[in-house]
């Protein structure tokens, strides 16, 4: 049986692969297509080390409905569904459950071409006896004694491929002829409390778990529900304001890894949850109103990158970076932001959207959907404060919950790997980090163009802008989760009035979400014009942070110079690609040149003191390692005629090549490739050139 179903998966992770092959073809690949993925689960999640959750197969060409909110059923029969939702799509998704959904009972089906057939209300338990041979038994448990029971059976059923239910429930499922054996039963077991239930699970079932996710979540509450089961995750609910409580929910989080592990869900109370997951280097994916992971994992996990817009000339104005707020929580992603994409106004001004990196691994097919809809004025930056909300300052309760830098790396670190999936440049953090940690963002998460952190105005001073590494700036959002633009209007207008264009100034804010939309910022912008005609500019977050960057005469990323010409041997795609900002499909430039040599020239219009560049890759840009660029060299110039090398870079095999050089002045800098890669066809991603203005 083992054998049987390592096939399956295997041949449901291809499908996967197979369907990148368009992909590939289109730039220039032949035979190219991976065909062995790290580490493949014989029940066909696909979850390699590295990658913080699981992939899922493909969904089914068409899935089996059932609508939750109008069949009204109890808590038990719920948790059923979504227990028996986890087991069957661990194997390929084939249940679709409908219960909160905002914006929109279809909506998101209708956009990821989700074909779905609906039993009736009625027919729960006729749900249960189609998949009734995949299951293995059932798990029995007690509500009456604690709602937390729940929780625990629940887990188990997870480890055992099966689902839970209460005596009666189990009765009712004899009734009508499903006969499942008993696996475990709960409901001789004495606790009452929360802490003793959870405390037997960790005794009991910890080490049969998965460390590398814990879900945290209310035992009345299905949301994610499935995602846990079909990991073989704890699923727990522990106050951590509560001494006992914090005492047993510690003893989940030593046993999970900084950097590795993840947890999804939520907790009793923001703060003290957030803080205790970060005080053990660990981030939260708040998700407790995120449905059907187990079908949205399965979409399609190439990220298609939105383009990005040369940003404007620096000048002597105002400019003001505006942040929505609560992007961090994929249910927000999936319901609320959804329903704020659609308002009026947006795309008519650059707006700053937050959004998860998780949504890579959580539901690609929801991250493609706001990329490919984006207008050039929309702007996804990452919610606090990275892969997934670390609270590292709580401003609210005067707390580090994290301090050493080195305790903070590993963190980091994910978050840089997850920034460059998502393609995220900007981080927003809640609350403030200190000089070890900014430290720990310019080392280790380079993709990153700046920062933003929280000013709750708690503290008799503002929290000031702080330049790390000179190249790294954390600006302070100046208010911070404002409920309305008015309260935006209000911290800004005397500044604003007051400005004498002597020379630029940069404003950043953060708006809460729930409060404001595109609508609200179109209107406050008129009002600020009204105040300083001619001098505002809205900024995308990208623009906002390099044109601070070169406003202070620290490097920024010259190709978003509107200015910059680009030049190249013969291309069979657009010479433009080469540095439009993405790197994903449909952005790569590719050259075919005799002896596997191909160059790029770029002409940025005045001379600049040069000290960074970055190239990806062909695997960056989702293709096989084996067409990276293997022999290069960087050259600067001043006159376009006498070069000089910077940097040579021989028998690479990196995805990414993030190089700092000695500062060398020039107009000019050049990428000769002397070997384009395995099959003598040159592919760059991207290519990044950093500088300042030169003799400063």
């Amino acid at each position: 049986m083992r054998t049987t179903l390592l096939q399956k998966s295997m041949l449901l992770v291809s499908s996967l692969f197979v369907s990148i092959s368009g992909l590939y073809a289109q730039q220039g690949i032949n035979q190219h297509i991976p065909t062995s993925p790290q580490q493949i689960v014989d029940s066909g999640i696909y979850w390699p080390n590295g990658q913080a959750l699981p992939h899922f197969a493909t969904p089914a060409s068409q899935l089996d409905g059932f609508d939750l909110r109008q069949a009204k059923l109890p808590v038990e029969e719920k948790t059923m569904l979504l227990s028996l939702q986890g087991v069957v799509n661990k194997k390929q998704p084939r249940i679709f459950l409908f219960e909160h959904f905002s914006e929109g009972k279809y909506k998101w089906p209708k956009i990821l071409n989700l074909s779905i057939h609906e039993f009736e209300t009625t027919e729960c338990l006729k749900l249960v006896d189609k998949y009734k041979n995949e299951l293995k038994g059932v798990i029995l448990y007690d509500r009456t004694k604690s709602d937390h029971y729940l929780n625990l059976a629940s887990t188990v059923a997870g480890l055992e491929n099966a689902i839970p239910v209460t005596t009666q429930l189990y009765d009712r499922l004899k009734e009508q002829g499903i006969q499942l054996p008993i696996i475990a039963d709960f409901t001789k077991l004495p606790y009452t409390k929360a802490t003793e239930i959870y405390e037997y699970m960790f005794q009991n079932y910890r080490n049969k778990c998965t460390h590398r996710l814990l879900v945290s979540l209310p035992p009345q509450r299905g949301f994610v529900r499935d995602l846990a089961i079909a990991s073989g995750a704890a699923i727990v609910w522990l106050d951590p304001r509560e001494w006992q409580e914090n005492t047993v929910l510690r003893k989940f989080l030593k046993t999970m890894k900084p950097g590795e592990s993840i947890i999804t869900g939520w907790y009793a109370e923001e703060r003290s949850g957030i803080g205790l997951a970060t005080e053990y280097g660990l981030s939260t994916i708040p998700s407790d109103f995120y449905e059907n992971a187990t079908v949205y994992a399965g979409m399609q996990q190439q990220i298609q990158y939105p383009e990005v817009p040369k940003m404007p000339e620096l000048e002597n104005k105002i400019y003001l970076a505006i942040y929505l707020s609560d992007g961090d929580n994929v249910q927000y992603c999936q319901h609320a932001m959804s329903e704020l994409w659609d308002k009026a106004g947006r795309g008519s001004i650059p707006i700053n959207w937050t959004i998860s990196p998780g949504l890579v691994d959580f539901g690609p097919g929801l991250l493609n959907h706001y990329y490919k809809t984006a207008t050039p004025n929309d702007f996804f930056a990452s919610g606090p404060s990275g892969m997934g909300y670390s609270l590292i300052y709580d401003a609210h309760n005067y707390l580090w919950n994290a301090t050493s830098g080195a305790d903070f790396t590993p963190y980091a670190k994910l978050t840089q790997q997850y920034l460059e999936k998502s393609g995220l440049r900007v981080i927003t953090i809640w609350d403030e980090v200190n000089q070890e940690q900014m430290s720990a963002y310019a080392q280790n998460c380079r993709y990153l163009y700046g920062l933003t952190q929280q000013d709750w105005e708690r503290r008799p001073y503002k929290v000031p802008a702080y330049i790390q590494n000179h190249q790294l700036a954390f600006v302070p959002n100046l208010p911070c989760y404002a409920s309305g633009v008015d309260v935006i209007y209000s911290f800004w207008k005397d500044q604003i009035a007051k400005f004498d264009g002597s020379k630029p100034i940069f404003l950043s804010a953060q708006g809460e979400s729930w409060k404001m939309g595109p609508d609200n910022i179109v209107a406050l912008k008129k009002q600020l014009e009204e105040l300083s005609p001619g001098n505002i500019v809205i900024c995308r977050g990208d623009h906002f942070f390099n044109l601070y960057n070169q406003a202070n005469n620290l490097p920024f990323n010259l190709t978003l110079s509107p200015k910059m010409k680009i030049t190249s041997s013969s291309t069979t795609t657009n010479v433009k690609t080469a540095a439009d900002g993405t790197h994903g499909e449909g952005h790569i430039w590719i050259s075919k040149e005799k002896g596997n040599e191909a160059w790029i020239q770029f002409d940025f219009k005045e001379q600049y003191l040069i000290s960074r560049y970055v190239v990806r890759h062909a695997e960056n840009a989702g293709m096989p390692k084996q067409l990276n660029t293997s022999s290069f060299t960087m050259e600067v110039s001043q006159d376009g005629k006498k070069w000089t090398y910077v940097d040579t870079q021989k028998n690479n095999t990196a995805s990414v090549t993030d190089v700092d050089i000695t500062p060398a002045k020039g107009r000019y800098v050049r990428l000769q490739i002397q070997d384009a890669g395995e099959d003598g066809t040159a592919r760059i991603g991207d290519i990044e050139i950093y500088g300042r203005i030169s003799g400063s």
